[in-house]
């Protein structure tokens, strides 16, 4: 005899049968690894990590060079540091520029005029000239040649070659006047001295043939 059907069993819902097919086909495979944005305890930070060992790890920025310093040109020489100038002859104290430099300048200088018997000393003393009443000494260069025959004095009152100078000359006996000697001259230099005092004689005409 067959079993009675039981009208009050109530018969399965086509969701409850369709929900194992619908997971299972949904549901992600387990045999392929599948990448997740879920973070995990194992997964390291991405700014700490190595990139060499994680893909994921975030590149570091780069860091620029210091600029290089600016090479020098094919076949040119690199600057070399500036050296200090040596102070100029005329800058000595004044007694040391005549002896040293400018009494040795002005025996070649004269000597080269045509000049051989040339007599130069450098001495302190009055001023010899007729009418000249100051008892003061100044610094004087005297050059004679023609056994004194013809001299010359360079005076400098100032015991300073940029100061006051004074020029005479005789022949002879009698002196002559007390004149200026490069008075218009902003800056005297060593050889502007010899250049003055060579150009002085030869308008004399002492110098050369004459």
């Amino acid at each position: 005899m067959a079993d009675p059907t039981n009208h009050n069993q109530a018969a399965p819902s086509t969701v409850d049968q369709q929900a194992p097919s619908v997971a299972q086909e949904h549901a992600p495979s387990t045999n392929a690894p599948v990448a997740t944005d879920l973070p995990t305890a194992n997964t390291p930070d991405p700014k700490t990590a190595n990139p060499e060992d994680n893909p994921n790890a975030a590149t570091p920025p780069k860091r620029e060079k210091p600029p290089a310093a600016a090479k020098a040109a094919p076949g040119e020489k690199p600057a070399a540091a500036k050296k200090e100038k040596a102070p100029a002859v005329e800058d000595k104290p004044f007694v040391e520029f005549i002896e040293q430099n400018y009494l040795p300048a002005v025996q070649k200088a004269i000597s080269e005029q045509g000049v051989p018997d040339l007599q130069l000393s450098f001495a302190k003393q009055k001023v010899p000239l007729t009418g000249f009443d100051s008892a003061e000494e100044y610094w004087q260069i005297i050059g004679s040649w023609q056994n004194g025959r013809r001299q010359f004095n360079l005076y400098f009152p100032d015991e300073d070659i940029q100061g006051k100078k004074g020029f005479s000359c005789n022949e002879g006996k009698k002196p002559s006047t007390l004149e200026s000697f490069l008075i218009d001259e902003r800056k005297i230099t060593l050889d502007l001295l010899v250049f003055g005092l060579v150009q002085r004689l030869n308008g004399q005409k002492w110098l050369g043939r004459n």
